[in-house]
C-alpha cells in the first residue's frame, strides 16, 4: 500500500475542499432573475398587439431581422447585413447556423412566413401592418431575401426592427395557441416560453443553444404588478430583483438607498390625448343640458382651446414630480424627424376660453374622458387633473378609467361597426423605430389598413396635407431631406391639433445591489440588458 507524503496529503485535502466550492460557484452563477413589470401583457403572440409590454416580452423569445441598441440605433440581429440594391430593392443576408428552440434551422422561408402573418392577425387592436405593407418579399436562397417596394423606401431596415420572426411551421398558429405555448418550435431568441398566466406572470428559461451566447440567468420570472407601491414594496422586501416604472414619488428615496441601484433615461414615449375627429355626433359629448350636440372636437378652435387649457408644466412639476418633460410634439427634441419650430403649448386659460367662445361654445359642453388604469406613470392622476382643467375652461368633464386590456380593445374597436368607441382618451406611444415616421404613421396618418397607415389612430384624424407630406418623407432616400420632410409633417399634424401631447416620461428602473439594468429609451425591460453588477 502506497503512503502519501505530507505534501501529497496536503494537496489531496485542498482538492477535496475545492470541490464543493466549485459546485457552489456553479449554482450561484445560474440564478433566477425576478422582474416586476408595471403593465399587463395582452398576449404572447408576437404579432397580435403592438404594445410595449407585449413587444418587450416577445424580444426574449422571437428576434427581429434588425436589432436596436439601448438608444434604438440599428444593429444586426437575424440579418447579419443589409444593403440597398437600388432605390426600390433591398437585400438582407440572414445569419447562418441559427436554430429555433426545437433545433430546427432558421431560413428565409421563416422570414417569408412571418411577413405573411404579421400584418394579418385576427382582432389585432394595433397591428404591425404598417411595417410590412407595400413590401414584396422574395427568397434568393436559404440565407438571402430581397424586398421590393413600389416607391423608394429608405426605412425598410428600421421597419424590420419592430417585430420578431416566427418559424414557418407556426404561421397558422392562433393567438390563443401562442398564449398556451403551442408554437412548440419557439423562436430563435435567448429565452424560451415556459409559463404564461394572463395578468399574473411569464416565466422564461434560457435557450442553451442561442447563437448569441449564454445568458447568466437560469430562469427569468416576470410578474405583472400594476400597483406601483406594491412593486416598490416587493423590491424592498427582496421578492423582486428589478422593477420598472419606478413611481415618481419614490425615485429620490430609492436613489438614496445603498442597497439599490437606480437607472434612468429620457423616454421616447409621449403621453397624449386622442379625440374623436370622425363622427358628426360623438358618443360621450353632450350639451350642458344633456342634449345631443354636433361633435365640437371637429372644430380646430375647440381643439386649440383644450390644448391651451392643459397646464403641462404643472403636470410635470406636481404630478410627475419632475420625472417628465413637457411635450409639444411626438418625440423629444433631437430625435430624427422632429420639428425645431414646435414647443409645448403654453397654458393660457383666458386665451382658451376666448377660443372656445369663438368656436361657438361660450358656455362649454359636457364630456367624458377615458383612460387605462396603471398603464402609464400616474395615468389616473393625469386624466383627473386634466378633467379639472377642462372643467375650469367651462367643459363639465367626467372621468372613467378601465383595466388596460379592456380599455385598449374598446378604444380601438369597441364602437358599433368595430370603430373606436370613446370620444376623448389618454394614451401613450413609444416610437418603436426611434424616429418620428413610426409615430406619425401610427397616430396621425389617415386610417387605412390596406396601406398600413393609422393603425393606432384611435381618433381617426385625417388631413390630406399631412398624409401627402408624410408619404413624401417616406419616399425620400436622402437622410437630411427626409428629416426635414418628417419635421414638416409633424408641424402640420401638431398645428392642426390632430392629437394633444402633454409630456414625455423619464424611464426609471430600480434593482437590488448586485444587479444592474441597462436603461433604454424604448422602455423595454429586457433580461438581456440586466447583468450581475
Amino acid at each position: 500500500m502506497k503512503t502519501l507524503s505530507a505534501k501529497g496529503l496536503k494537496a489531496l485535502k485542498l482538492a477535496i475542499l475545492a470541490a464543493p466550492v466549485i459546485g457552489i460557484a456553479g449554482i450561484a452563477s445560474a440564478q433566477e432573475l425576478k422582474i416586476g413589470l408595471s403593465a399587463e401583457l395582452s398576449s404572447l403572440d408576437p404579432h397580435y398587439h403592438n404594445l410595449t409590454p407585449n413587444n418587450l416580452m416577445a424580444r426574449h423569445i422571437y428576434e427581429p431581422l434588425v436589432g436596436q441598441d439601448e438608444k434604438q440605433a440599428l444593429k444586426p440581429a437575424l440579418a447579419e447585413s443589409w444593403k440597398a440594391i437600388d432605390d426600390t430593392t433591398w437585400e438582407f443576408k440572414l445569419r447562418k447556423n441559427v436554430t429555433f428552440h426545437d433545433g430546427s434551422p432558421f431560413t428565409a422561408d421563416d422570414v417569408l412566413a412571418t411577413m405573411q402573418r404579421a400584418p394579418n392577425v385576427p382582432k389585432s387592436p394595433s397591428s404591425f401592418n404598417a411595417y410590412v405593407r407595400g413590401k414584396e418579399f422574395s427568397k434568393v436562397d436559404d440565407h438571402t431575401i430581397r424586398i421590393k417596394t413600389t416607391e423608394p423606401a429608405p426605412l425598410v431596415p428600421t421597419d424590420l426592427s419592430t417585430f420578431g420572426i416566427i418559424p414557418a411551421k407556426c404561421k397558422d398558429t392562433t393567438t390563443e395557441d401562442f398564449n398556451l405555448g403551442k408554437c412548440t418550435a419557439g423562436g430563435t431568441g435567448p429565452y424560451k416560453q415556459a409559463e404564461y398566466v394572463a395578468g399574473d406572470r411569464v416565466v422564461l428559461t434560457p435557450n442553451e443553444n442561442y447563437w448569441g451566447g449564454k445568458e447568466p440567468w437560469s430562469k427569468v420570472t416576470f410578474r405583472m404588478i400594476t400597483s406601483a407601491p406594491t412593486r416598490v414594496a416587493a423590491l424592498l422586501a427582496g421578492d423582486l430583483d428589478v422593477i420598472e416604472n419606478v413611481p415618481t414619488s419614490d425615485v429620490a428615496r430609492l436613489k438614496g438607498d445603498a442597497k439599490l441601484n437606480v437607472s434612468s433615461t429620457v423616454s421616447n414615449r409621449v403621453i397624449y390625448f386622442h379625440m374623436d375627429h370622425f363622427r358628426e355626433v360623438s358618443p360621450f359629448i353632450k350639451g350642458k343640458d344633456g342634449s345631443e350636440i354636433k361633435n365640437p372636437l371637429r372644430n380646430l378652435k375647440v381643439r386649440q382651446a383644450l390644448s391651451m387649457a392643459i397646464n403641462r408644466p404643472g403636470i410635470v412639476e406636481r404630478i410627475m414630480e419632475k420625472e417628465a418633460i413637457p411635450a409639444g410634439q411626438l418625440l423629444p427634441d433631437g430625435f430624427f424627424g422632429t420639428s425645431k419650430k414646435l414647443k409645448p403649448v403654453a397654458f393660457d386659460l383666458n386665451g382658451a376660453k376666448k377660443l372656445l367662445a369663438e368656436a361657438g361654445y361660450p358656455n362649454g359642453f359636457k364630456m367624458k374622458l377615458h383612460g387605462p388604469i396603471n398603464r402609464y406613470l400616474n395615468d389616473t392622476k393625469i386624466i383627473e387633473a386634466v378633467a379639472q382643467m377642462f372643467s375650469r375652461l367651462g367643459i363639465e368633464t367626467e372621468v372613467e378609467t378601465l383595466p388596460s386590456a379592456n380599455f385598449f380593445t374598446r378604444a380601438s374597436q369597441g364602437g358599433q361597426g368595430n370603430v373606436p368607441e370613446f370620444s376623448f382618451i389618454l394614451v401613450g406611444w413609444g416610437a418603436g423605430t426611434g424616429e418620428s415616421s413610426d409615430s406619425l404613421k401610427a397616430l396621425l396618418a389617415t386610417f387605412d389598413p390596406q396601406k398600413g397607415m393609422g393603425a393606432t389612430n384611435r381618433g381617426r384624424y385625417s388631413n390630406p396635407a399631412f398624409d401627402a407630406k408624410l408619404v413624401e418623407a417616406l419616399r425620400t432616400v436622402d437622410d437630411s431631406k427626409r428629416d426635414a420632410a418628417l419635421a414638416e409633417a409633424m408641424d402640420i399634424g401638431m398645428n392642426d391639433v390632430g392629437l394633444i401631447p402633454t409630456h414625455f416620461q423619464l424611464n426609471t428602473w430600480a434593482s437590488r445591489k448586485g444587479v444592474k439594468v441597462q436603461a433604454r429609451t424604448d422602455e423595454y425591460t429586457l433580461a438581456t440588458g440586466i447583468r450581475k453588477d
